[in-house]
């Protein structure tokens, strides 16, 4: 009355059979075709002939890190004598096509003043769009990194964008004063 089951391998197998890869392993593969960029700015102000030597030493710096914390597919983008006060930027520009076309993983800059100025664009940036295209943002001397969520340092990164912005407008304003001091001067002679 009992009937016996059989477990044997089936002896006629088709080798070719394929299982489609979960959604896991397509998010996987298409991580790892993603770019790591590298972001460096400096301010018209502060700008030389050639690559000044502060976005030499951002290179440096940001290099460094992306290779001790084995980011791959590394990918410049530099805006080198532009104001962080305006995402009119062609390097940043750049990036945020890229970004927009989830094509970027990661972006590293030496500190939030060298991404932005402008704390209100920053944190739609970081807060926002970054979030939706699922890229990881870093901020290496704020030590600031969206992938914990929970840091304290990232609770600070909003006020550290005010100062930013703060900053710009002062050196503005005392440029502004400066000039205007050197116009009355020479009027005067």
């Amino acid at each position: 009355m009992t009937e016996k089951s059989s477990f044997d391998i089936n002896p006629i197998s088709n080798p070719v059979q394929t299982v489609a890869p979960t959604k896991e392993e397509q998010n996987m593969l298409r991580a790892t075709e993603k770019i790591t960029a590298l972001y460096c700015r400096l301010s018209q102000e502060d700008s030389l002939d050639g690559e000044s030597n502060s976005v030499t030493n951002q290179r440096r710096i940001l290099e460094s890190y992306a290779r001790e914390k084995r980011f791959t597919n590394l990918t410049w983008f530099i805006d080198d004598g532009y104001s962080g006060t305006d995402f009119n930027r062609p390097g940043v520009q750049k990036l945020l096509t890229e970004v927009e076309a989830d094509r970027v993983s990661t972006i590293i800059v030496k500190d939030l003043s060298r991404f932005s100025r402008n704390s209100a664009m920053a944190g739609m940036y970081i807060n926002f769009t970054f979030v939706e295209h699922g890229v990881r943002f870093i901020a290496i001397n704020d030590n600031f990194d969206t992938i914990d969520p929970n840091s304290i340092d990232n609770d600070f990164a909003g006020i550290r964008n005010w100062f930013n912005e703060f900053y710009a407008r002062d050196t503005s304003r005392k440029i502004r004063a400066v000039n205007k001091a050197k116009g009355e001067r020479v009027a005067s002679d």
